[in-house]
């Protein structure tokens, strides 16, 4: 998210996530909580599944007797999600790109559960343990030299009719997101250039997709809309067989090439060069921590953001 060298990025000290995880990353017990400024930040294990909540304004125990509470609060959560097809969207920083989603699903949508989610995409490979990460990992995990590129994954209602007209919302204001250049559609946020930030759009069957029409109706300015077949690296050049290209856009298979969760830290991030309003930067996110839909991955987070 954001320029490697800026807010998003450099190298930063790190840590892994607390407690681990998901993927086979070791937890330290069934309730590891430590205390932050708003509250309590705890990672627990319900039926050996890793569950990470945010408790604000209280502190935590081990052995305080909230997992019921817990529990509740993730049935509720997913059972309010929509059941349809998921689907990513990419273009540029993630972090701009979730906002704008997460706004469809507030307002349009007029949904109470937001699924708008960051991670990668599009590449052929993934680390150790399946982890796809951001910088601050092993470089055997490293997104961009995965082949991924940042995207925003949704997830869309399980009646056709509604997934169609959800899907075209979410397509609406993707492609409003690039703007005319004598080159062709440029995105809002060209500073952040390279495969990793590339154009893709990824439906359930691709080209082939029954949502391949509405991909078509929706792009006014008529960019480029190319088959993709996954990037990968050259590994003597570091050249990208998928490479950004201004005015292209590459229509991933979300089977072929599935979606890989970015680190809890940046989700629901601030903007670059602007700052979101902290309902969405904060109050939503401990919502969706909450909620059990931005569990750790396994990869290492940012200390400050914790």
């Amino acid at each position: 998210g954001g320029q490697r060298a800026a807010s998003g990025g450099g190298r930063r000290p790190t840590m892994s996530s607390q407690g681990g995880g998901a993927r086979g990353v070791p937890t330290p017990g069934p309730w590891v909580c430590r205390r932050l400024a708003q509250g309590a930040f705890c990672v627990f294990v319900v039926a050996g599944v890793v569950l990470l909540a945010s408790l604000p304004g209280q502190t935590a125990t081990v052995g305080s007797g909230r997992e019921p509470e817990l529990r509740a609060t993730l049935a509720s959560a997913r059972s309010s999600l929509p059941r349809g097809d998921r689907i990513y969207l990419g273009n540029g920083c993630f972090w701009g790109r979730q906002y704008d989603f997460t706004q469809v699903e507030q307002g349009e949508l007029k949904r109470s559960v937001v699924t708008a989610t960051v991670g990668y995409a599009g590449g052929t490979q993934s680390g150790p343990h399946g982890l796809v990460c951001y910088y601050h990992a092993s470089k055997e995990t490293e997104y961009e030299r995965l082949g991924h590129a940042e995207v925003v994954e949704l997830r869309l209602a399980q009646d056709g009719q509604q997934a169609r007209a959800e899907f075209r919302a979410f397509l609406r204001t993707y492609f409003k997101q690039f703007r005319p250049t004598s080159r062709g559609m440029q995105r809002l946020d060209p500073q952040d250039a390279g495969p990793g930030y590339r154009n893709l759009v990824g439906i359930p069957g691709g080209m082939s997709s029954p949502l391949m029409d509405i991909v078509r109706e929706e792009n006014v300015r008529g960019m480029e809309l190319v088959e993709g077949k996954g990037n990968t690296l050259n590994p003597s050049t570091g050249a990208a067989s998928e490479d950004d290209q201004v005015n292209r856009v590459y229509v991933m298979d979300t089977a072929a090439f599935p979606f890989h969760r970015a680190e809890q830290y940046h989700q629901f991030h601030t903007g670059l060069g602007h700052s979101f309003p902290e309902d969405y930067t904060h109050r939503l996110k401990e919502k969706q921590i909450q909620g059990g839909l931005i569990d750790p991955t396994g990869c290492p987070e940012h200390r400050h953001l914790l």
